[in-house]
């Protein structure tokens, strides 16, 4: 049997040499968590990290085994998974553990590939409408930090996070609270994922759409591709992330059960990394064992019930164009392992009430809501630059909605950016949402309404609009047996773990539903 033990370290403490010291009977540990508290550091309060380690005391005690997985024999017809972000790789995975393969189908190009397309478009404007930040393996994760952040509470977690080990992240993203992997760090580790999956049989296919749902009868039977082969399966998993508006078109039309979402748009905030690293440790901000500084920002409006939040923070990090249409420009943030730009970035955002904020209420109306955004800043970029850049005003300029004759600060966006009055790209109540936000998160982090801080527009694909209804218990559609609604596109996840949770939950139901699990 083993032992755990908590307790607490100032943050320069090295964790060995205080546990062979002040607990000499432990014979061998491993730490189960770790996360830091500088909450008074700002205030000079020496930052601590939090412990638990799961210890071995005698000769005779052993840590738990880990339960053995059952194989069983492959199906007839391999599940197909439509999409191979984090839902539909870790989906794909669960079953190969359990000895079936599947088929997982990408519209996009390779993991190492998509760079290729990437470069192109921050450079030169020239978008791949079927391989970007958003469309190819790895999904939206792959270029937005490599976050591990989770909100969810599920055994599954622990499960997900021992998985990334396995496939090459660094040991402590198992038991580190708030784990970071860098978008550098991660394309190898979904490069590994993949190579597993193919020695276990798997058929993974890049840059291969798929157009059609094949159906019959309140039944989803396979697939039809662009280049007009057809699959067939009686396990379609739908993990196509939260940009396919085409696909979720095609599912409107065929009827399958949808209802629309509250979601949220705004902008990328960004601020010099020293800057946010003395406001947030203060003295300490220059050790190197504090790393650069986190934040994470929220108010709500009691009188309109919105709130307001800073969402993705990326430290040492980079501000990226992530748009998926020729006609829109959209923002979102990365930063790679080390974390190491002189920039740090957050999504600052206003909830959108599907049924308050949007005049209409068909199935399509918050996709619009948002293309409408993004076409504005288009049309923004070809009139004051190319249409390659972003637009951009400070902070300051923002909140007296007046822009001054100042360059711009520099900025870590590879597409650049230019000075134009972002309020002109959103609604009214999403300008006064911001303002009032900053003005409490000023509050909260003083200084953060910052000379030399910039606002970057817009952030409008932080969630899917809609949710493609499923029953709780099997996780089939409610329209269509056979069809499995999957991850943070069908309205299930909000982020890479919590979208890996939920293709390794679709996994386990389709092996309840093949009579091979309880």
């Amino acid at each position: 049997m083993s032992k755990k033990y908590q307790f607490q370290l100032p943050f320069d403490v090295e964790l060995d040499s205080y546990v062979k010291k002040t607990y000499p009977e432990i014979r061998e540990f491993r730490t189960i968590s770790k996360s830091l508290d500088a909450r008074g550091a700002p205030r000079g309060k020496k930052p601590v990290y939090l412990y638990i380690i799961d210890a071995l005391l005698s000769q005779d005690d052993e840590y738990p085994k880990a339960e053995s997985v059952s194989k069983f024999k492959p199906l007839k017809n391999k599940p197909i998974i439509i999409g191979a972000g984090p839902g539909g790789l870790f989906c794909a995975v669960s079953l190969a553990e359990h000895g079936i393969p599947s088929i997982i189908l990408e519209r996009g190009d390779s993991a190492n590939k998509r760079m290729l397309h990437i470069a192109k478009f921050w450079r030169y404007g020239e978008l791949d409408p079927e391989t970007n930040v958003c469309y190819g393996e790895g999904g939206a994760g792959l270029f937005s930090d490599g976050k591990l952040i989770t909100r969810i509470k599920s055994d599954l977690v622990q499960y997900v996070m021992e998985k990334f080990v396995m496939f090459g992240a660094p040991a402590d993203t198992a038991y580190v609270s708030n784990p970071h992997l860098g978008s550098n760090k991660i394309r190898g580790i979904i490069n590994h994922i993949s190579d597993w999956l193919r020695k276990e049989n798997c058929d993974i296919r890049h840059n291969t759409k798929v157009i059609e749902i094949l159906t019959k009868d309140g039944k989803a039977f396979g697939v039809k591709l662009q280049n007009g082969e057809e699959l067939y399966s009686d396990h379609v998993v739908l993990a196509t992330g939260h940009s396919a508006q085409d696909l979720y078109q095609h599912l409107a039309d065929i009827k399958v059960q949808m209802k629309p979402k509250d979601f949220a748009v705004g902008v990328r905030v960004e601020h010099p990394r020293r800057y946010i690293d003395e406001l947030q440790h203060g003295k300490f901000c220059e050790a190197p064992e504090m790393g650069s500084a986190r934040y994470k920002l929220t108010w709500h409006d009691k009188w309109t019930d919105h709130g307001v939040y800073s969402f993705c923070m990326c430290p040492g990090g980079y501000v990226l164009s992530s748009g998926t249409e020729k006609d829109g420009i959209v923002v979102n943030g990365m930063s790679n392992y080390a974390r190491n730009s002189p920039w740090s970035n957050a999504a600052l955002v206003v909830s959108v009430k599907a049924e308050q904020d949007i005049a209409e209420k068909d199935i399509m109306a918050g996709l619009r809501f948002q293309h409408e955004i993004e076409q504005k800043a288009y049309a923004l970029s070809k009139k004051h630059a190319t249409g390659r850049e972003l637009p951009a005003m400070t902070i300051k300029e923002f909140m007296t909605g007046k822009l001054t004759n100042k360059p711009l600060p520099v900025t870590s966006s590879p597409s650049g950016v230019f000075k134009a009055d972002i309020r002109e790209i959103f609604p009214d109540f999403i300008v006064q949402h911001l303002k009032k936000g900053l003005e409490e998160f000023n509050k909260d982090l003083p200084g953060f309404i910052y000379e030399n801080g910039l606002l970057i527009a817009p952030e409008t694909r932080t969630s899917a609009p809609l949710t493609i209804l499923r029953d709780k218990e099997t996780l089939i559609s409610l329209s269509h047996k056979g069809l499995y609604p999957c991850g943070e596109g069908a309205g299930y996840a909000g982020g890479i773990t919590s979208a890996a949770v939920d293709g390794v939950k679709c996994a386990l139901s389709i092996l309840k539903q093949e009579g091979l699990t309880n």
